[in-house]
């Protein structure tokens, strides 16, 4: 399998700084998610790694060898560095076969075509497409057009595949099918996944670890699924990462009270992640505001809807919007109809403090 290493990669184009001093490890057989908003450098990134763009300065290691350095003046080219890559227009040939699809970068290679056989097989079993050899792009689903994309990438390398947003085009069962597809491919062979995406969803639920990029083209969080969730790195993670509200906060003797109408209090004292002496907001995911008729925080709702799977409800609270969630347990515990219109008590859980002037 393969390893991957940034050290203070910068890449600009022109004047502009696309990437900034971006140091990363990728571990042997691991799914790697780097995620971020649209122009913060990922695609960018894995075009240098690739070899397609040469970066103005750093070092860029696969399984501990050296593929470039401005230093010591190496560019490894593109063909030798054994990187399997989709990109978001995974590009399947309309007029090749299954088969020619998959063996067409072998026969460009001139690799010997009992060589050719033995991976392209190889590679079309591992990804479910075993029997589709004839068949034309056009006789496919997306689905099964992106497994052969991904068998196209396994027959360059099995040991470290690049996704760039591989299954953004496609629609939401067959994103989800196609998640489950590549853990199963990477729990069979192994294989060293880097997956480039802005959708948070689909990386939460695929990757090991995750690399949140800023706009300005630099990590400001690598780790697990939970460990991101539970604990983002600053206001831009946490507003990033799935739907957020904030909301303006102030101390008043010693208890923590809304900044807006009339100051109603929320803690009797600061809590955890409060920062004294600071402009603050407050940061609540929509799952953990509970309608509680007790509490004097009151706001009307503006809207519900039922997803099938749980009510999103946007409310009013002295004039600034909120989202609100509501699942299945929610329901069962308070089997309430709350509808448009209605007055509701809002009590916040899980609670993240940021200092007001804070980027987002």
């Amino acid at each position: 399998m393969a390893s991957v290493r940034f050290e203070n990669v910068s890449i600009s184009y022109g004047a502009k700084q696309v990437v900034k001093d971006f140091s990363l490890s990728v571990n042997d057989g691991e799914i790697m998610g780097i995620i971020g908003p649209s122009g913060c450098g990922k695609t960018t990134l894995i075009r240098a790694l690739c070899g397609l763009i040469k970066p103005e300065k750093g070092n860029i290691y696969i399984n501990d060898q050296l593929v470039f350095s401005d230093e010591k003046r190496i560019n490894v080219a593109p063909e030798r560095r054994g990187i399997g890559v989709v990109f978001q227009d995974y590009a399947v040939w309309p007029h090749l076969s299954v088969w020619d699809n998959v063996c067409y970068p072998m026969k460009k290679h001139k690799v010997p075509k009992e060589e050719i056989a033995k991976r392209a097989a190889y590679a079309l079993e591992q990804v479910r497409m075993t029997g589709y050899e004839k068949h034309m792009p056009a006789q496919l689903s997306g689905g099964q057009q992106q497994r052969v994309a991904i068998a196209r990438s396994l027959v360059s390398s099995d040991e470290l595949i690049v996704l760039d947003e591989p299954i953004t085009n496609l629609d939401a069962k067959l994103r989800e099918e196609m998640i489950l597809e590549i853990q199963m491919i990477q729990q069979n062979i192994g294989t060293t996944i880097i997956y480039i995406t802005h959708d948070q969803e689909a990386a939460l639920q695929l990757c090991d670890r995750i690399a949140i990029m800023q706009p300005d083209g630099q990590i400001c969080q690598i780790g697990s699924d939970e460990e991101i969730i539970r604990r983002p790195a600053n206001r831009f993670v946490y507003s990033f990462i799935g739907v957020s509200n904030f909301l303006p906060v102030t101390e008043k003797g010693g208890k923590v009270c809304l900044a807006l109408g009339g100051e109603p209090v929320l803690f009797d004292a600061p809590p955890q992640g409060y920062v004294s002496g600071k402009k603050n907001v407050m940061g609540v995911r929509p799952m953990d505001i509970v309608f509680d008729a007790k509490s004097p925080i009151r706001a009307t709702i503006q809207r519900d809807t039922f997803l099938g799977n749980q009510y999103d409800y946007q409310v009013e609270l002295m004039g600034r919007e909120l989202r609100v969630e509501r699942n299945a347990l929610d329901v069962l515990a308070d089997p309430t109809r709350y509808e448009a219109g209605q007055e509701v008590g809002l009590k916040f859980l899980n609670v993240k403090f940021y200092e007001e002037e804070a980027k987002a």
